[in-house]
């Protein structure tokens, strides 16, 4: 087991390197936003675009060789020296260190709703299959599957702030037949984390984000029931007396918990992280998704590389958890002989 370990480790640290390695080469060969600016700013003032541009290059460090560049990013990623953000003026880390709140402050409580909540309802659902409940949880299912989150979040934009002009679910006034702002990152600092100013302007969010890792769940869960709800040792419990809430947590869960503990570290970790940039985009909350989305718009390539680095470390690191706890919940699962 030590040995597997140490294997899966050695491969989190690769594969997060190849990651980092193939965004940074990326943002390397895209086009400059600085430089095109600098550029135009030189024609329009009667100046020479190209000494422009080669001045910015200089400030900014991007006149050395790529692979000086590249060796000098890689020493400061070890050395915890993450660069420093041209867009935001300050130290990656500090950067990180801003945003990350404001995302925690959405993504924990998503997670729990959709853990909670999915499974809740997938596991029901399959032990009630074909009753209505099943269906509500079925239409609930396909609605978070096929809507896209970008739409959605317009959508409860437009219905809970323009169409009825009140806001009051996120503790913000509006102005007449102006799309709002619906996140006051001031309200935290003020008020407080867990102030009721703070978790109103949070609910849409978090609506929003749960809205497609819910669905999996759901899906995945009742899957499951439904593969063992019909086998030999459940039918064995129901011909003792055993309840159905009994059948699914001591015999159903226990045999379905291997796969569903796979789907919520993969679905979930998966759509927090791809969903966290639309979600704080439309609502602008300052966190690590919006903080990646101004990076690649800036090309700001240290800003973009350092929640990049947090996020497919945590993914990685995630999945080796998983695998471990395979483990406990199955004393079959055995890695010492690999």
């Amino acid at each position: 087991m030590k040995w597997y370990i140490a294997r899966r480790l050695a491969w989190t640290v690769f594969a997060t390197w190849l990651a980092l390695t193939i965004t940074f080469g990326l943002l390397a060969l895209s086009p400059n936003a600085g430089e095109l600016q600098a550029a135009q700013q030189a024609a329009m003032q009667g100046g020479d675009a190209e000494e422009a541009t080669q001045d910015y290059k200089e400030r900014m460090g991007l006149d050395a060789p790529f692979h000086e560049r590249y060796l000098d990013w890689l020493v400061g990623i070890l050395t915890l020296n993450w660069g420093w953000s041209i867009s935001r003026q300050q130290t990656v880390l500090a950067a990180i260190g801003s945003a990350y709140p404001y995302s925690l402050q959405y993504a924990v409580p998503s997670t729990i709703f959709t853990t909670i909540v999915g499974y809740g309802l997938g596991l029901w659902g399959g032990m009630h299959r074909n009753q209505p409940s099943d269906y509500a949880g079925m239409i609930i299912a396909f609605f978070g599957i096929s809507i896209p989150n970008f739409w959605f979040a317009i959508m409860l934009i437009l219905i809970t702030g323009v169409w009825f002009q009140d806001a009051a679910v996120l503790g913000i006034a509006l102005e007449p037949f102006k799309l709002p702002t619906f996140y006051d990152s001031a309200v935290p600092r003020s008020e407080g984390w867990l102030s009721w100013a703070n978790i109103k302007q949070l609910i849409l969010p978090i609506a929003v984000l749960s809205t497609a890792s819910l669905a999996a769940q759901m899906r995945y869960s009742r899957a499951q029931v439904l593969e063992y709800v019909n086998s030999d040792f459940v039918k064995t419990a129901r011909a003792k007396g055993a309840s159905d809430v009994y059948v699914l947590f001591r015999h159903i869960l226990r045999v379905a918990l291997v796969p569903l503990t796979n789907i919520l570290v993969g679905t979930v970790l998966g759509t927090l992280f791809a969903g966290s940039i639309i979600i704080e985009q439309v609502f602008q909350i300052p966190g690590l998704g919006q903080l990646i989305f101004k990076g690649i718009t800036n090309n700001d390539t240290a800003l973009v590389l350092g929640p990049v680095l947090i996020s497919t470390f945590l993914v990685i690191l995630g999945n080796l958890l998983e695998d471990l706890l395979y483990t406990v919940l199955d004393p079959r699962v055995d890695y010492s002989d690999r």
